[in-house]
């Protein structure tokens, strides 16, 4: 195998702030699998990882998503073999997936779905292990078919990446999901997707829940803008409810609001995981759950856009529609 390989790296030049680089294949640690990218997703937090590094001029190669062929594994790798085609959502510090080869700790893989392509699956490990950890470790959901029947959920922002495999994972579930969407085709897609109810979070969408007949929810996921609406969510969350939030807040929060109904405000972060080393090994497991669903038609992929081709410019591209923030579904860079 090639000892060097082709990777996008973040540059010190905040007009240029990724160029192509070849650079030595990375390290495979014993517990490790050398995986050969093939798509990538984009997500918001690659953005801000992009600006980060240029902030600190530092020089590192992003990326989360990933889906390829295992070319090589570790001494003590157990659960996968070259051949396999896998996917997973890498970790921060470590070369990441704008490059040719990523070396992935096996806890984080799992078997990508037969029956999606490469860039169908890339669209789904980061979004679906955010919303998966939200309502089973924050919130508490058992996860199983029909396991929170009769209980409702809202959404803030339920077209974006993570809102889009959240609906889909509550309704099977078995819970009602009530989804905010403002445009003609965000609307239709989180009804496409399976939501009971759409409300617009550009108006009084607390007074729209309750018309709908709805008068508290148990369980609130912000995906979104969550300064904008933690008074509007403070107002419907149900008492000892649940409002979970994925967006760093730029203001002081008012959760003296939410204190007397004893409701939690609930942080999901997708990498504390790894960033603490505690419990790694149920990412994998999420994501073999992932696939199942998908096989048996209870998930789709929540691809909408792609670009094609692996090069800085490419993955710039995939930055600049990302950034933006109004993304549909999700963004892949097939290579």
């Amino acid at each position: 195998m090639t000892k060097l390989m082709k990777a996008v790296v973040t540059t010190l030049d905040e007009d240029n702030p990724l160029l192509e680089k070849e650079i030595p294949l990375p390290n495979v640690d014993s517990h490790d699998v050398l995986v050969k990218i093939t798509a990538s997703g984009m997500n918001p937090v690659d953005v801000k990882q992009l600006e980060l590094a240029v902030a600190a001029k530092e020089e590192r190669i992003l990326g989360f998503d990933g889906v390829g062929e295992v070319v090589s594994i570790g001494t003590d790798v157990k659960k996968y073999q070259v051949g396999d085609r896998v996917f997973f959502s890498g970790e921060l510090g470590r070369t990441g997936s704008n490059a040719e080869y990523e070396a992935v700790n096996e806890d984080l893989v799992a078997k990508a779905p037969d029956n999606l392509s490469d860039v169908e699956a890339a669209a789904l490990p980061l979004t679906f292990l955010t919303a998966y950890e939200m309502l089973a470790d924050k919130f508490g959901i058992s996860m199983a078919a029909g396991a929170a029947s009769g209980k409702t959920l809202l959404i803030i922002n339920g077209a974006g990446g993570v809102g889009s495999i959240m609906i889909q994972l509550a309704k099977w579930l078995g819970m009602t999901v009530i989804a905010t969407a403002s445009r003609d085709e965000t609307i239709e897609w989180v009804k496409q997707l399976g939501a009971d109810f759409v409300v617009n979070h550009r108006e009084d969408y607390v007074s729209e829940v309750k018309q709908l007949g709805f008068s508290e929810i148990p369980y609130i996921a912000v995906l979104h803008s969550l300064d904008q609406h933690f008074e509007a969510v403070a107002k419907l969350v149900g008492s000892y409810g649940h409002i979970g939030a994925i967006v760093q807040s730029t203001q002081p929060l008012p959760v003296g609001l939410i204190k007397n109904k004893a409701a939690s405000l609930d942080w999901e972060f997708m990498f504390a995981k790894t960033n603490a080393g505690q419990n790694i090994a149920s990412q994998g497991e999420a994501l073999a759950l992932l696939t199942e669903l998908v096989s048996a038609g209870d998930v789709q992929s929540t691809i909408t856009q792609t670009v094609d081709g692996f090069s800085a410019a490419a993955v710039l591209e995939a930055q600049q529609k990302v950034s933006v923030g109004d993304m549909l579904g999700k963004l892949v860079i097939k290579y």
